[in-house]
């Protein structure tokens, strides 16, 4: 069944979805969002680990292989907002240091752009949807910017315990940036810091899309189409244009929704996955692929996380899922060179530790159960804390995304997802061990452990990398396909390094910048 054609289709009501379906529906243009999951509403919301598992999808419609194979459901969404919608809502920057990664080492990849030409996007951001923290004391590892629209939030024993440490080795820590309210902001209400941001937050403090740009673009009239798998991207005869997608709605029955211009803001293998099913004759493997990218260079970040416990009332359960404090101290890609590793480390303190979520304190000790872990937990409960480092991998042509031969429900091919982490990202996660453990006995707690287990994936970046040209990338620093005009690319999956920080600050600001030069180049582009 066809429906009526629209201006623009986008592909997934996530976080940079929702940033093109805002810009360019205030800009006049009818948008049309379809999700594959629910319309969530901030009332569906309940802070419960067993209801928030509503919100992340039930299976990867992916085949995950490699030595370090990807960790899909807690990385990805169901439903608007997608995986924004359970984010911590950390927000930090990358730092001028990652764009010319293979200029300056001679590893991984250059962006075709740099840290001045986001800047200015990061700043919008914040004041779109609200960040609190301290910008000026950040210029300690950036260059300045404008204030923060909100003061930093609240801090409990949990995080000022880690300020001790970090003096003590001559290290740096400031207020953590987040997209959280510290105080009333654009009629939302302030954190009660109950630290349940992992399952959405239902009072609207956290900046997830369904009050930030997604409310945006529906008040500007664009549609959110829910449960509404996108398939294809259908081209014209000549290859040169996108005309729409093809998808099945609530009712699994195939649809068609023609439109001037495709954005796909799916997941980051998402959308390499329905641009490598959309192979026609003229474009024999997959859209915008010319390059034999589409699907390649994906990048994860990984944590290593210190626990620690004090005889005081840390109050662990007070806070955000976020962090109270994070340094960029270990940031120079070069800072543990002499352990065999390359890349930066961005650590964060402080988050509030509820018992049974991810990073929880019933997952502090993976050694103990039973009575053990009762006793554990009794303790822990009011005196445990945790910093986590988290780091980048250089991004490699053998992590990537194909095509399975096994299908879906709609027919549509699996995603076969590989991944591995190389010596230097291993010795990375070893090395912010000692580090964090370094860092956790100069506190003076009374134990001390690092949270070692396998090397997880956190996040993903990549599989439809920005450049210069056709020929070495897929999209140009907009997410515009070199090879396609009015097929845009929107997420990390542009990504063509990952940094160490969480990507959604980023995600935000690179798809603020797009949306606004799509818009503005509108009657070039459109077919």
């Amino acid at each position: 069944m066809a429906n009526d054609k629209v201006d623009v289709v986008i592909v997934g009501a996530g976080a940079s979805g929702s940033v093109f379906a805002a810009v360019l529906a205030k800009a006049g243009k009818k948008a049309v969002l379809l999700e594959a999951g629910p319309d969530w509403q901030l009332d569906d919301l309940i802070s419960s680990d067993i209801w928030g598992r509503r919100i992340k999808p039930a299976g990867p419609p992916f085949l995950l292989e490699g030595k370090n194979p990807y960790g899909y459901v807690y990385q990805a969404g169901w439903g608007t907002g997608g995986a924004a919608l359970h984010y911590f809502a950390n927000f930090p920057r990358l730092l001028p240091n990652d764009f010319k990664v293979k200029s300056t080492y001679g590893k991984g990849l250059d962006w075709p752009i740099d840290y001045a030409d986001i800047a200015p996007y990061w700043d919008k951001v914040a004041d779109d949807v609200g960040v609190s923290g301290d910008a000026k004391a950040e210029e300690i590892w950036r260059p300045p910017g404008k204030p923060y629209p909100m003061p930093p939030m609240r801090t409990f024993p949990g995080g000022d315990a880690w300020k001790k440490g970090f003096e003590a080795l001559g290290m740096r820590l400031t207020p953590a940036a987040v997209g959280i309210n510290s105080t009333t902001f654009k009629g939302r209400p302030a954190c009660i810091y109950d630290g349940w941001c992992h399952v959405g937050c239902p009072i609207g403090a956290l900046s997830n899309p369904l009050v930030t740009y997604l409310a945006e673009a529906r008040q500007a009239a664009a549609e959110v189409r829910p449960y509404a798998t996108v398939t294809r991207v259908l081209t014209s005869a000549d290859g040169a244009k996108a005309t729409g997608v093809e998808y099945y709605d609530a009712n699994k029955q195939k649809q068609v929704q023609e439109a001037s211009v495709v954005v796909l803001a799916a997941w980051s293998a998402q959308n390499p996955r329905i641009m490598l099913s959309s192979a026609t004759d003229k474009h024999p493997d997959g859209l915008a692929n010319s390059s034999g990218l589409v699907g390649k260079y994906l990048t994860a970040h990984f944590a290593s996380g210190t626990s620690a416990l004090f005889d005081e009332d840390l109050q662990p359960y007070m806070g955000t899922i976020a962090a109270q404090y994070f340094s960029y101290d270990l940031y120079d890609k070069d800072a543990h060179k002499g352990k065999g590793a390359f890349g930066s480390t961005f650590m964060v303190a402080g988050a509030a530790a509820r018992y049974s979520a991810l990073g929880g304190v019933a997952n502090a000790r993976l050694d103990l159960f039973g009575a053990e872990l009762a006793a554990f937990m009794k303790r822990a409960a009011r005196s445990y804390t945790r910093l986590n480092a988290f780091a980048e991998e250089m991004p490699a042509i053998d992590n990537r995304i194909e095509l399975a031969s096994d299908k879906d429900e709609f027919g549509m091919p699996l995603g076969k997802i590989t991944h591995s982490f190389n010596d230097e990202a291993v010795a990375l996660f070893n090395a912010n061990f000692d580090k964090g453990v370094e860092i956790a006995k100069a506190t003076g707690a009374k134990e001390v452990w690092p949270n070692k287990g396998p090397m997880p994936t956190i996040h993903l970046m990549g599989g439809t990398i920005m450049g210069k040209t056709a020929g070495d990338s897929v999209t140009d620093s907009f997410g515009q396909t070199h090879e396609i005009g009015n097929l845009w690319i929107a997420g990390p999956g542009i990504f063509p390094t990952s940094g160490a920080p969480n990507p959604t600050y980023t995600i935000l600001a690179l798809s603020l910048r797009g949306a606004e030069q799509l818009a503005k180049n509108w009657g070039s582009v459109a077919g």
